[in-house]
């Protein structure tokens, strides 16, 4: 067992409702957020409650269980390991390295002595197992990198300015908390999560051939969060830059990108019509600290930094998010949770008039009695205008924080 666990509460309580009963558990998401050191903390506790538990761990990172490669050898390995007469735990991390596991995991859910855990590092393939294979008989956790505050408590930072720089610099990626946070150390180790990802969970799994398309499309969404755009604009404008490239590349290639957690596609939502555009997304990454890994970290991205910030916490927070558009106006996050919603602009500085005029007159213009916020770098303490609340990214990170 892991020592000195720092627990994650919020997807511990998720789960907990779970623990026991003829549900598979499936935590996503991006490598290196923390998937695996969540089962560790359901073990603990499982081991806190009764010490003589029966727990089988299959980590298909780890060279020790190398030979598990299809269904059929990860059903033989759990019957041959298993205790007869109790209720025995199975956790397997990384499941997706399995050849037809929603196999495995349909036959060994039939066996009532079992409960069973899993973790997974591509949207897709699990997704589509979830919904189809697997439906009605199992329940996705999706795990994200840290929040702002499980950054200060991760880094034993308190809340101020400069933890906020840092955390905007590198990112989440639980494992910053054993590494001094220094320019040349932390973005060494980010592109080097970077090529683990793009390689195993992307080149390898498609067969890609064109691996500098792959590359020159991440760095392109990396330049340009927040902006609206749609496969063949990104590929007209890659074309311009000699680029040799297609919409349907794009669009193959940029899916790549989202099943592995390492991008957010983001679709665009008619306020009044109240339907979704057919073209028109935005892209957001997982991890800041990665995208700053390569492209670097600039003075000149702080309001895309920003504004993918507020997106990822708004995620974290269980919204679902999505850009809005009102006649040729656009806002920022439409997000949606319990039947309620929220709307979001983020403005680097609203310092002066014609920006003011901008972020809260969009807000205005939507006629109705949702909560309405516009996001700033500034401090501001004071009054809403006309009912729209100003708020710095410290402090809205912290109302969602704390967001039933």
């Amino acid at each position: 067992m892991k020592k000195d666990l720092i627990y994650r509460k919020q997807y511990l309580e998720k789960v907990r409702p779970f623990i026991g009963k003829k549900l598979i558990k499936v935590f996503t998401g991006q490598r290196r957020v923390g998937k695996s050191y969540l089962l560790f903390q359901i073990m603990q506790e499982l081991k806190t409650a009764d010490s003589q538990v029966s727990i089988i761990y299959v980590n298909k990172e780890d060279l020790a269980f190398s030979q598990l490669k299809t269904a059929q050898e990860l059903l033989a390995y759990v019957q041959e390991n298993k205790k007869s007469g109790v209720k025995n735990y199975i956790f397997i991390d990384e499941i997706q390295e399995i050849s037809g596991f929603e196999q495995a995991l349909r036959s060994l859910l039939l066996d009532d002595e079992l409960d069973l855990y899993c973790t997974g590092s591509n949207a897709h393939l699990l997704s589509r197992d979830i919904a189809g294979a697997l439906s009605g008989r199992a329940i996705e956790i999706n795990v994200h990198s840290l929040s702002y505050f499980e950054f200060l408590q991760f880094m034993q930072l308190d809340d101020s300015d400069k933890s906020l720089s840092l955390f905007l610099k590198y990112g989440g990626l639980p494992y910053l908390k054993d590494l001094p946070l220094q320019d040349n150390i932390v973005f060494e180790y980010l592109r080097n999560i970077y090529s683990t990802i793009a390689v195993r969970d992307i080149v390898n799994r498609y067969a890609l051939r064109n691996v500098g398309f792959l590359e020159q499309l991440t760095q392109f969404l990396a330049s340009n969060i927040g902006n609206l755009f749609s496969a063949k604009k990104i590929s007209d404008f890659l074309k311009s830059q000699r680029i040799s490239t297609n919409s349907t590349q794009v669009q193959n290639y940029a899916e790549y990108l989202a099943n592995a957690f390492l991008i957010h596609k983001v679709p665009r939502y008619d306020i009044e019509g109240k339907r979704i555009f057919e073209i028109g997304e935005k892209y957001y990454f997982e991890d800041l600290g990665l995208r700053n890994a390569l492209i670097g970290y600039r003075v000149q991205d702080r309001g895309k930094l920003l504004e993918n910030c507020i997106f990822n916490h708004l995620q974290i927070a269980g919204f679902d998010v999505k850009i809005g558009g009102l006649g040729t106006q656009e806002i920022d996050f439409v997000a949606e949770k319990n039947g309620e919603r929220i709307y979001v602009q983020a403005a680097l500085t609203i310092n002066d008039e014609k920006t003011l005029e901008r972020e809260f007159g969009n807000l205005l213009k939507i006629q109705d009695n949702y909560p309405k916020y516009v996001v700033t770098m500034d401090e501001f303490n004071g009054n809403s205008f006309d009912g729209v609340m100003c708020l710095s990214l410290r402090q809205f990170l912290a109302y969602l924080d704390n967001y039933e």
